[in-house]
């Protein structure tokens, strides 16, 4: 089995090194106010994350505004603002022959994060990582 039909084991170090390229310049961008909307203008937005398509044509950004407020509105916005976006992006990036499409998709680890803490949290756990006290005889 060669390597263009092997099974992928995750993103190569070129599609990291890139993807945090395209991070931090699409931060850059949205952190200066460079793109004229009033939504953008507005909101506070974290890019956590940018994962890279394998040919590196494609830049896929997740993204969250500070607090949680007005998600729908923040990714049409930055929807609506792509061309300009990946723009600003290649102007950052003139090393790379050519900028990647740009596409913008919620960040959902704040809710995964959540999802756990109260698993975490719930009774059930708390019971079973509970220390046993002295003669207590447990049973799974």
């Amino acid at each position: 089995m060669n390597k263009a039909t092997s099974p992928s084991k995750g993103p190569s170090q070129r599609q990291q090194r890139v993807a945090e390229l395209v991070r931090h310049a699409l931060a850059d961008v949205l952190q200066r106010g460079e793109i004229q909307d009033p939504v953008l203008a507005s909101h506070v937005v974290t890019v956590p994350e940018v994962r890279m398509s394998p040919d590196l044509k494609l830049a896929t950004a997740y993204v969250m505004p500070l607090g949680g407020k007005d998600e729908r509105a923040v990714l049409e916005a930055l929807e609506r603002n792509r061309k300009a976006l990946r723009t600003e992006v290649a102007r950052r990036l003139s090393n790379m022959r050519y900028a990647p499409d740009l596409r913008f998709r919620r960040d959902e680890t704040f809710d995964e994060a959540a999802r756990i803490d109260a698993l975490l949290n719930s009774e059930k756990v708390r019971r079973d990582t509970a220390p046993a006290a002295p003669g207590d005889i447990r049973e799974d």
